[in-house]
């Protein structure tokens, strides 16, 4: 059993990964939001999963380190000097980051990779993804991490071959480019496509969430997972046993 920690507790997801833990083999070791302690909280648990913001990530992965206990951020919106901080982190302790916590999503990433290594650039990629009208960031995390499985797939970098926001006359669609298109509304818990455009055909790889449950079980999961492994950057790949 393992006594696990969240970060942004009060939160959609936080609430949803304390009633999982409610049902499960695992314990609520307890809740850390807005300021509180998350130290104090490092200090009671075997791992830490972060559901919180952005700004929060530093002083969280500090908390662990100085517990010697694993992470799982699951926070999106992150930027290049958060991803720093994950890496030097990972130095010391084990830390787990996704854009998605969901084990379908992650079969579906590993699916992506799969078919952007085998289809050539004439096949178009673009990703569309909706969530509901509270969500801040766009593209999600989601849409990102299967962006990503895409790039790595071809051997190209998602940075330097994304087309976001299109508006107005904007030209031909570039050559190999990975395009993502975001909706927001109502309650949507997350819908996700991955859709390759050939000549005369169409794949479209999808994955749509329900409830927040699913998430929260790979959370719990992916948590529980880290506790016991060497310092590093881990995936869901790495939890899932997935190439």
């Amino acid at each position: 059993m393992a006594k696990i920690g969240i970060i942004g507790s009060a939160g959609r997801m936080g609430q949803a990964i304390a009633d999982v833990l409610e049902g499960s083999e695992h314990s609520f070791a307890g809740g850390a939001d807005h300021g509180d302690a998350v130290g104090a909280l490092a200090a009671k648990s075997d791992a830490l999963v972060d559901f919180s913001a952005p700004g929060a990530l530093a002083g969280n992965l500090q908390a662990a380190r100085e517990a010697g206990i694993p992470i799982l951020i699951g926070t999106t919106g992150l930027e290049d000097e958060h991803h720093r901080a994950i890496d030097e982190a990972a130095e010391a302790i084990p830390v787990l980051h996704t854009g998605n916590t969901s084990l379908g999503v992650n079969v579906l990433c590993h699916l992506i990779h799969r078919a952007a290594e085998t289809l050539g650039e004439d096949w178009d990629i673009e990703i569309v993804e909706m969530h509901h009208r509270h969500k801040v960031d766009a593209p999600s995390g989601t849409a990102l991490l299967m962006g990503m499985a895409a790039a790595e797939g071809r051997g190209i970098a998602l940075d330097d071959n994304s087309e976001r926001g299109r508006d107005g006359m904007t030209g031909e669609r570039a050559q190999g480019a990975i395009g993502f298109a975001s909706l927001r509304g109502g309650t949507v818990a997350g819908d996700h496509s991955a859709i390759f455009a050939g000549e005369q055909e169409r794949i479209t790889l999808s994955h749509s969430a329900e409830n927040r449950s699913i998430f929260a079980r790979g959370a719990v999961r992916g948590a529980a997972w880290l506790i016991g492994r060497e310092a590093g950057r881990y995936t869901m790949n790495d939890v899932l046993g997935l190439g």
